[in-house]
């Protein structure tokens, strides 16, 4: 066959798919998704050193995700666990990076004799821990740069493919995200606090004062915005941002106290700028004796300041409590010298200040006709509003997520309780309602197990079941030597029962549609033979038994009925129980593959751990037990009168030796039974506490024996 007349055919499905250079020698058939082995060009004539050429590795750019351990790459899977673990280490990163931002605005200390200075000591502790910070940031952008992305042409169905080339995903992320992450990783406000700022004098002081604060604002803003893409990468690999109730209520709340943080700083820095506003003017009005430069700390023993200092009455006209100067909201700080203040304590207090001030919403702040002051208000008002209706609306949700199925219960129980109160239940249903619906609600919670397994896959709810049900079917003597398919039939098909003390199950007469296996709990299981006067036979059912075995009977007949069988026993609840409930058509659909590996051996098991056939035995045996008896008992009376006779001389016949010693054993004679015999006897039927009478000697022997399948149907 030659391929040599043939054309490549290639469909652009996007642009990031890798232009195919045209072949030199022959054509070549190259596919959009590459793999792992480049074919061989194949010619019209083929010679066998080309047939003979090994496989040549071609360049893998496309893989989906379940493929992705077998590419010995270096780049990482988004939906990875390392990313997604440093993805949540690198949130809580940029958490404590927008924390520590604010801090900055704290810097500056305002002192009785009315200048202004940085402390240098918590400038350094800034530094350090920001520099910090910063080296996350760092990191996530060299882990954005290996890090494999989905191509859009795959996303028609699943999770698509992840392109692993290293120059596509580098070039995607340098031109979409690069740019917003390197300026949130610069150090700007340390260079600019040890770098410039201290070369500087007057005004150009100021004015990079100015910058600083700026600065810190745009990347405390550029670093808030990375967070919500990063919160929706998590939630995409993830579900969610954390899982459980409570650390998403404390997430949330976390949010509210960071922006209490945020304005009680920015409050705390106008309130600085507002008194130094004031010292300008008051430096304004007495010109030339004052100049800017006095309101610098360094400069507080210069004897111009001093002289100034002495002669000016700044204190006075600066003061809260004056008409000179409106502070506003910002009178607080002056009134308790806030900004004077250990640095824990006006962090305290300005974390109070933004908490309060956000909780009102803005209404307990009395503005001056300031317009900065006013729009700072304004913001509050409207910040606090947002932020609060989330923060509520966010715990609400989170918190109802975990009591959700307990206000479901109450509202169900209210609703029992109306309907029994309209239908005028008797007490004795109503109590027997209320501790039914108490007992599934403690033992579930209110979970609905069937319903989350049938949202499974087929083989993970076979898996679940097996882990939940393989350890209880194995109590049953009667399935512990199944094969494991059967096993696994049987977990996949039982359903959880629940029961409360006196609880009747199944009644004696009415069909059987399911068979119980015992969890945990007591069962009184008793019969009256079909309702025969003077029958009564009762056992306890303990956990690793079971009951309804005539549907057992039923589904093991080669050819079963239609009609369901009935219930030889009455079974009642002594405490509570639980159980797991096989109906009819799973028996039925268990019975009939085992019956096919077992048959034998399932009729021995069946009819040793069966209630009813230990029933039918025990009485059984004890009629054989009172026909010996009886035989036993007319043969000495018979072997007495022989004797009688002998000795009255009225008989010339000669007694044996055996008949001569029951004669002797006639007047005591003491009943002697084995261990079996004794058990039989325990189960024998009571008629007004006669047992051996003739009347009841043949009801027990016509007892009607348990059914038994014809298996002899299937050996033809």
């Amino acid at each position: 066959m030659g391929y040599a007349g043939e054309k490549s055919v290639r469909f652009q499905d996007d642009l990031e798919t890798v232009e195919l250079a045209p072949p030199k020698t022959c054509n070549t058939v190259k596919f959009t998704f590459e793999t792992e082995t480049k074919m061989p060009c194949i010619q019209k004539f083929a010679t066998r050193a080309t047939a003979r050429k090994p496989l040549q590795k071609k360049k893998l750019l496309r893989v989906f995700s379940e493929d992705y351990e077998a590419v010995q790459r270096k780049i990482l899977d988004p939906r990875g666990s390392f990313v997604t673990l440093w993805n949540k280490i690198f949130l809580i990163a940029s958490l404590i990076s927008l924390f520590i931002d604010p801090l900055f605005f704290y810097m500056p200390i305002v002192k009785e004799e009315m200048c202004m200075v940085s402390s240098r000591s918590f400038e350094i502790v800034l530094t350090v821990i920001r520099s910090a910070v910063d080296v996350f940031y760092v990191v996530q952008i060299l882990v954005r740069f290996r890090t494999a992305y989905v191509a859009p042409s795959s996303r028609v169905f699943g999770r698509g493919e992840l392109v692993i080339d290293s120059s596509k995903v580098a070039s995607r992320y340098l031109r979409k995200e690069f740019w917003p992450d390197l300026l949130a990783a610069l150090p700007l406000p340390q260079v600019l606090i040890w770098a410039l700022i201290p070369g500087l004098r007057g005004s150009n002081k100021m004015s990079t004062k100015n910058l600083l604060r700026s600065t810190i604002v745009m990347q405390f803003l550029l670093r808030l915005f990375l967070i919500f893409p990063l919160s929706s990468q998590i939630i995409k690999t993830a579900g969610v941002v954390v899982g459980a109730a409570w650390a998403g209520a404390a997430y949330n709340l976390l949010l509210y106290m960071l922006a209490s943080h945020v304005l009680g700083s920015c409050w705390y820095l106008l309130a600085v700028d507002r008194q130094e506003q004031c010292w300008k003017k008051v430096c304004d009005l007495q010109q030339p004796q004052c100049e800017y430069r006095f309101f610098d700390c360094h400069r507080m023993y210069d004897s111009d300041r001093m002289d100034w200092f002495k002669s000016s009455n700044i204190s006075q006209l600066c003061s809260p409590d004056g008409d000179f100067f409106q502070f506003g909201i910002y009178a607080d700080a002056l009134t308790l010298k806030v900004a004077s203040s250990e640095f824990l304590n006006k962090f305290s207090y300005c974390l109070w200040w933004g908490l309060r001030g956000l909780s009102s919403v803005g209404q307990n702040l009395f503005t001056s006709t300031y317009l900065g002051e006013i729009d700072f208000a304004i913001v509050i008002a409207i910040v606090g509003l947002v932020l609060f209706a989330l923060l509520i609306g966010n715990m609400q949700t989170y918190l109802q997520s975990h009591t959700l199925r307990l206000e479901e219960w109450r509202v169900r129980r209210t609703d029992t309780e109306q309907w029994m109160h309209h239908r005028q239940l008797p007490h004795e249903l109503k109590e027997k309602v209320r501790k039914y619906d108490l007992y599934n609600w403690v033992t579930t919670r209110g979970v609905k197990e069937e319903a989350i397994l049938r949202g499974l896959p087929l083989d993970l709810r076979r898996d679940i079941k097996r882990h939940l049900c393989l350890d209880l079917v194995r109590r049953v003597p009667i399935f512990d030597q199944m094969d494991e398919c059967t096993l696994d039939a049987i977990c996949e098909r039982l359903k959880p029962v629940l029961c409360t003390p006196g609880t009747c199950l199944v009644r004696e007469g009415d069909p059987v549609n399911e068979m119980l296996f015992i969890i945990r709990g007591h069962l009184d299981s008793y019969t009256t033979g079909g309702g025969r006067t003077g029958f009564f036979n009762s056992c306890r059912l303990t956990p690793s038994d079971f009951c309804g075995e005539e549907l057992l009977t039923w589904a093991l007949d080669p050819r079963p009925s239609i009609i369901l069988p009935s219930s030889t026993r009455t079974v009642t609840a002594i405490t509570e129980v639980e159980a797991f409930a096989l109906v009819s058509e799973d028996v039925k659909f268990v019975a009939s593959q085992f019956r096919k590996l077992h048959s034998k051996q399932l009729r021995h098991t069946f009819r040793f751990h069966s209630h009813q056939w230990r029933t039918w035995a025990a009485c059984f045996i004890q009629a054989a037990w009172f026909r010996y008896k009886r035989r036993k008992e007319a043969a000495v009376l018979k072997a007495r009168e022989k004797l009688d006779d002998h000795e009255n001389g009225d008989g010339d016949d000669t007694l044996s030796p055996l008949e001569t010693s029951n004669a002797q054993r006639c007047r005591s004679y003491p009943p002697r039974a084995s261990r079996f015999v004794r058990y039989a006897t325990t189960l024998a039927p009571r008629r007004n506490g006669s047992r051996r009478n003739g009347t009841e000697l043949n009801f027990v022997s016509t007892l009607q024996k348990p059914v038994e399948p014809d298996f002899s149907v299937e050996d033809r």
